[in-house]
């Protein structure tokens, strides 16, 4: 699920948009590029594959404005399962590839890119000093927002899923980044900058999306089975008490070289937008502002699709690891036919949330991203009650409270979220009750065919949500329930302590 709306955020970035997906595009054979001649024929010269990686990614995306003047541009003008088919396929071929040959040398493309271009939007807005547009509180306060819905306990602790804590570093950093360090004495620097610099991409999305015009907010992260589209939208954004024309949205994303940025939801776009504005108020002016905000497609869509890279692999090493406790050479990570089957396996997985949410007439984002955001908490609490085990396990126990704080702190608000995103009653913030409604909406005898097909999908959705919300639910208390009873037995000296860091973490 994870993997799954990280990479809807890129799809609806992408859809319609030639120039964005030529561009994203282009940075698959770029990345192979710089891996085969950091391989072969500069062996050790990162810095300098970098560079010269940069300079043809930014040649990519300059060029990417006239790629639908070209006779295969409107190859690239693709809707969002197509785009969802197209990934999904990557992402299989992705994780059986040769690590030096995709992986590597996208992730430092993607690292080098990604802190020189937060690093700049930050010193930009230093300068700038934009305006703050939003209002500190609006009348969404209440829960019945169009972006997302329920209250801000717990749901505002759930929506600032990474860049508050990040359940899913917890994986990347204890199955793939150890692999990676060059010295042990990295690792803290490392696991704690990653964090840190995902902290500060947060802050710097959050200033990105009040400095936006509310209207345009809403308008850019609404989705269309909410506002509708066009006058239609603007009207209703407008009677919420947000101005907005349909002149101006028009104006916007001629000015970013789209044809449209209705319902583009999923952060990626709105936060171009700011990006686009403080570069080009910076260097260029108006007359590049397309091109930034491309770029910052570009950096967004690097960085998330480099965490498709990784997140597959490290699912197939657990599933491999599962399969290998049924039968032993199921658990060969290196036999090719279990690679290319656990691969798949997992790439079916993420891929039928990823395509469902791009046919969801809400637009995939409003009903899974509170899914993601518990998935991520539920992982940081299971990470929490490891890191817990392992202190009293080294005779630490008085450090323990560091642990614990955030653990109940994560437990309270993960389960609360999501026993309301099970039974809540409001159907703008309950799975089943959202099922409920629609429901009886199907019940009734003038729904057209169209419309029933919607309903029947949104439905099954609801209810497959559901279930998965329940078994994170169940999860966390097994892993919680068993971690309390190990710490009993430590503190009680039922149980032995480690002998050392290594046997601590077994």
């Amino acid at each position: 699920i994870l993997i799954a709306v990280l990479r809807l955020v890129v799809v609806n970035a992408m859809k319609h948009s030639i120039w964005t997906t030529s561009t994203v595009a282009a940075t698959v054979p770029i990345a192979m590029m710089i891996g085969i001649y950091m391989t072969y024929l500069r062996p050790g010269w990162i810095i300098e594959a970098s560079l010269l990686g940069l300079v043809l990614i930014m040649l990519a995306v300059v060029g990417g404005r006239y790629t639908g003047e070209l006779w295969f541009g409107n190859w690239f003008n693709l809707d969002a399962p197509q785009l969802a088919v197209w990934i999904i396929g990557y992402g299989f071929l992705a994780s059986v590839l040769p690590i030096w040959l995709l992986l590597a040398p996208r992730d430092y493309l993607s690292a080098f890119i990604k802190i020189g271009t937060i690093a700049a939007l930050a010193i930009g807005i230093v300068v700038l000093h934009p305006a703050t547009l939003m209002p500190a509180l609006t009348r969404f306060t209440d829960g019945s927002g169009p972006v997302f819905g329920g209250k801000v306990f717990p749901f505002a602790f759930i929506t600032v899923a990474c860049g508050a804590i990040s359940g899913f570093h917890s994986l990347i950093a204890s199955g793939t980044t150890p692999k990676m360090l060059q010295d042990e004495r990295d690792a803290r620097m490392v696991g704690y900058g990653c964090m840190l610099m995902e902290s500060f991409v947060a802050i710097m999305a959050l200033i990105g999306a009040v400095m936006l015009e509310p209207g345009v907010y809403f308008a850019i992260n609404s989705p269309a089975g909410v506002i509708g589209g066009g006058a239609a939208a603007c009207a209703k954004i407008s009677s919420w008490g947000f101005p907005l024309s349909l002149q101006a949205m028009n104006h916007l994303a001629a000015t970013m070289g789209e044809t449209s940025l209705f319902s583009r939801t999923g952060g990626a776009p709105s936060l171009a937008v700011a990006m686009a504005r403080i570069f080009a108020g910076s260097l260029g002016g108006g007359a590049v502002i397309a091109v930034w905000y491309h770029f910052a497609i570009m950096f967004e869509a690097l960085f998330i699709l480099s965490t498709l890279d990784a997140g597959t692999r490290v699912a197939r090493f657990m599933l491999q690891d599962l399969l290998g406790n049924l039968w032993k050479p199921l658990g060969n990570s290196s036999s090719y036919p279990n690679i290319l089957v656990t691969s798949a396996l997992v790439v079916a997985a993420w891929g039928y949330f990823l395509y469902f949410g791009t046919i969801d007439p809400l637009g995939g984002i409003n009903s899974l991203w509170p899914l993601f955001g518990i998935a991520n908490q539920m992982l940081a609490t299971i990470a929490l009650c490891v890191a817990t085990s392992a202190m009293i396990r080294q005779r630490k126990a008085r450090y323990a409270w560091v642990t614990l704080a955030p653990l109940s702190w994560l437990f309270a608000v993960t389960m609360t979220a999501s026993f309301e995103k099970i039974m809540s009653g409001a159907a703008n913030v309950g799975f089943l009750a959202h099922a409920a409604l629609l429901k009886a909406e199907l019940a009734r005898p003038a729904v057209g065919a169209a419309r029933a097909a919607e309903i029947t999908r949104l439905i099954w959705n609801d209810r497959i949500d559901a279930a998965m919300t329940a078994i994170f639910i169940f999860v966390v208390w097994v892993i919680l329930a068993d971690s309390v009873r190990v710490w009993a037995q430590l503190l009680l000296g039922a149980q032995d302590h480690a002998a050392s860091e290594e046997e601590a973490a077994a």
